[in-house]
């Protein structure tokens, strides 16, 4: 989906989602507030505030909720990442960079290929976005685990780091970048800047940062560093371009810790200046959405993840469909017709009638529902080239039909299905699984997992690596992550 398009969908539900947030979830259990010692116009001493929280944050201090959305991020981020390795996207980055990467140091996922751990963050980032099917914090649409993990993940085969040592620094990574989204969305994103790349990249810097035990003054640095390398504009959209950005903010991160850990300085007011990041690249700066309620409220808790490879604004429809498939066990040949009420921009954004290609699925209702109705699915495979052109998904597809109806809300759908044996299946879709109100369950996430990785990774291996995933908090290393995802490992 378009993401300009997607913006303005989830401008117009993510509001309810927030307030809808668990409270387990962004409330501390130890640590108090950092205070914000910044002015009226809180335009003072924010990144020096935001260094000293992240220097100072404990693992022991995050609240439990908190703790397993953390795996659950790391969870997707491995998965989507597996699965988009041998895109002909990373198949060309492997081959320009190859020659010229620096010692093996760390592992490419689903691949056999070891590069320096610059390198790595970048492929590994790239193949993470390659489907559009990662995680999303709605409010600004950032996708927070490709800067973040992909730094951190190779850092931590170079330089061992615990799991819990690992998560923590996760999870802060998360909250940096989105946090610093929320200052300047969506003037900055409406100016054409990708924000996963240019707010990824603090996120990467303060997670490595935290995992190379910064002082205080070097992440500041590092913080500094990361405002002077913005990556992405959203020009690049429907090119390879797109999966660079979060490759790059990934790798540009890692590359700023790095060097502050070496005290390579930088201006102490790096995002709030009067020409820095925030002034520089937006026409909004609210810096409370930075520093208020460091420690006791958390943006990585609202981290959501795609049960669906296509925009978010298809999603009910989707889900709808499963539902009713499932519970009614229906068959492509007892589907007499569908009608749909969706809000108009269901139709704006996805009224493809008849794809041609894989891609174009993504941008037709029609297609979705009807691979919902028939698989009971809408992952990656369900829109190759291959799936649009099947003709039993076209016969299905001809029977949809979608009305627009003003009072139906983004996040919603009325579906009615007719049976050819004359019954009537109805479904409304309030919010859509994969939304802050129903999230995905870890069993769907496992599901979603396994799909991505099929062909790459062997059945035990998947089962392997997630479970490394869940239990990350256990572990001595946290590399054993990235080794367990090569493939044939």
């Amino acid at each position: 989906m378009r993401s300009i398009d997607r913006r303005t969908f989830l401008k117009a539900s993510a509001a309810a989602a927030v307030v809808a947030a668990p409270a387990a979830a962004t409330t501390a259990q130890a640590a108090p507030a950092i205070t914000t010692p910044v002015t009226a116009t809180a335009a003072q001493g924010v990144t020096k505030t935001l260094a000293r929280y992240l220097v100072n944050a404990r693992y022991e201090d995050l609240p439990a909720a908190v703790k397993k959305e953390g795996t659950r991020t790391l969870l997707n981020y491995v998965g989507v990442a597996v699965g988009g390795s041998h895109h002909e996207t990373v198949e060309r980055a492997v081959a320009a960079l190859g020659p010229f990467s620096g010692a093996p140091q760390a592992s490419l996922l689903g691949r056999r290929e070891r590069f320096d751990i610059m390198t790595t963050a970048f492929i590994n980032g790239a193949s993470s976005h390659i489907f559009d099917y990662d995680d999303t914090h709605l409010k600004t649409i950032i996708h927070p685990a490709g800067p973040v993990v992909s730094a951190i993940l190779a850092l931590a085969e170079y330089r061992p780091v615990s799991g819990k040592e690992f998560l923590n620094a996760l999870i802060l990574g998360v909250e940096t970048e989105c946090r610093i989204g929320n200052a300047v969305y969506p003037n900055h994103y409406d100016t054409g800047w990708h924000i996963t790349g240019t707010a990824g990249v603090f996120g990467a810097a303060a997670a490595a940062g935290k995992l190379l035990q910064l002082s205080e003054q070097q992440m500041i640095w590092a913080l500094g560093l990361a405002a002077s390398q913005p990556v992405g504009l959203r020009e690049s959209f429907g090119s390879m371009n797109k999966s660079f950005n979060p490759g790059r903010a990934a790798n540009n991160g890692l590359f700023a810790a790095v060097l502050a850990a070496q005290n390579y300085t930088s201006s102490e007011g790096m995002i709030e200046a009067r020409r820095g990041w925030a002034n520089t690249i937006s026409t909004k700066q609210d810096y409370l959405q930075i520093t208020e309620g460091l420690g006791s409220r958390y943006e990585a808790a609202l981290n959501t993840y795609k049960p669906f490879a296509c925009g978010i604004v298809i999603h009910p429809a989707i889900d709808a469909a499963i539902q009713l498939r499932n519970q009614n066990k229906l068959t492509p040949q007892q589907i007499d017709r569908v009608e749909l009420r969706v809000h108009p921009l269901v139709l704006e954004l996805t009224g493809k009638k008849t794809p041609q290609i894989g891609l174009e699925g993504k941008f037709s209702v029609y297609h979705s529902v009807a691979v919902a109705l028939i698989d009971g699915a809408a992952g990656e495979k369900q829109y190759s080239d291959r799936a649009v052109r099947d003709a039993t998904t076209i016969a299905v597809r001809d029977r949809v039909n979608a009305t627009v109806d003003a009072a139906i809300r983004p996040e919603q759908v009325d579906m009615t299905v007719f049976t050819r044996d004359g019954r009537t299946l109805h479904r409304f879709i309030e919010h859509a699984v994969g939304s802050v109100e129903v999230p995905m369950t870890d069993a769907q996430l496992e599901v979603k997992f396994a799909d991505l990785v099929e062909g790459i990774l062997s059945k035990p291996q998947a089962r392997r690596l997630m479970d490394l995933c869940w239990q990350v908090e256990a572990l001595p290393a946290a590399g054993a992550v990235a080794r367990a995802g090569v493939a044939g490992a």
